[in-house]
């Protein structure tokens, strides 16, 4: 068994993209760590059905339960923590967390934050990840962050029913990352022989070419071999043309500011965080297309998720 040069290491949202990518990761090098989710039945399992060896499972009502996540935090020392869905709630949730992590005796936090993040962000949700950020700062915990871009399977999820990206992001580009490459920099963070190393650095998470979304589009359109295309939308005929879609007005604003974003510059910036911290380059868009179809595939038979 290998553990962590900080102990015990607790993975929440252990049943999400993320989460478990990292604990079959994480299970691989032999570390000892403690899954953390709501539902057990939804535990990441091996092909025969067994848990991840040297693997712990603890369950909580999500970030709200504030009791459910320190007693799940317990005898921990290292938490690595997946933002929440996105909500109005979204910045209280987050420091709940993160008081049970110190109320809990954890020593060391990592936490998936997005690049640009300041109180001043034109993506919305960015500003949620400062306020976060901020929080854990001041919360006396050694602390990492790790700034993603949005994830290539975002970028798939824009296309909609029509073969047709609309959003107003203008000829701005996108430095978009694929979920491996994060969790393969957040075992590289996690299982460090010297973690203190990474103690109060923030990385920026970003795939190695930043692509406009007429790019995107034309990388799709050759992988699929149907016309997919970028319309420019204004913010009006954004918001309008996602009005009918049943989210909230923080995830219907959160979702229209990341193409202004894109419009805005402030996701072209690509990083080389991933190949210092991994010792390879990150996966570009078209790489992630032709290595990982069953991620975008079903995206593009109309089972989109919102761009938030």
């Amino acid at each position: 068994m290998r553990w962590s040069a900080d102990g015990l290491i607790a993975v929440t949202g252990a049943s999400g993209r993320l989460g478990s990518r990292l604990a079959f990761r994480l299970a691989a090098e032999g570390a000892h760590q403690r899954l953390v989710l709501r539902d057990r039945s939804r535990v990441p399992r091996l092909g025969d059905g067994r848990l991840l060896p040297e693997c712990e499972v603890a369950t909580a009502d999500g970030y709200e339960d504030a009791a459910g996540m320190r007693a799940a935090f317990d005898g921990v020392r290292t938490v690595f923590l997946v933002s929440a869905r996105e909500s109005a709630a979204r910045v209280a949730l987050h420091t709940a967390t993160i008081d049970a992590a110190v109320a809990a005796g954890v020593e060391r936090l990592v936490y998936i934050s997005f690049v640009g993040a300041a109180p001043d962000a034109t993506f919305t949700f960015a500003r949620d990840h400062w306020a976060t950020e901020e929080h854990l700062r001041r919360s006396g915990l050694r602390w990492t962050v790790l700034r993603d871009n949005l994830y290539h399977q975002a970028l798939a999820s824009f296309v909609g029913d029509d073969d047709v990206i609309r959003g107003p992001a203008g000829d701005g580009r996108v430095a978009s990352v694929a979920h491996d490459d994060v969790a393969d920099v957040a075992t590289a963070v996690l299982l460090d022989e010297d973690p203190r190393r990474h103690d109060g650095v923030t990385y920026d998470v970003t795939g190695p070419i930043a692509l406009s979304l007429t790019e995107v589009a034309a990388l799709l359109t050759l992988a699929t071999g149907r016309q997919i295309t970028y319309h420019p939308e204004s913010v009006e005929e954004a918001f309008a043309s996602r009005a009918g879609l049943g989210a909230s007005d923080v995830e219907l604003t959160g979702w229209v500011s990341s193409y202004t974003a894109i419009a805005a510059g402030e996701l072209a910036h690509v990083s080389h965080d991933v190949s210092r911290l991994v010792g390879r380059p990150a996966r570009s868009f078209d790489q992630w297309i032709d290595d990982y179809p069953r991620e975008w595939q079903h995206l593009l038979r109309g089972d989109q998720a919102g761009p938030g």
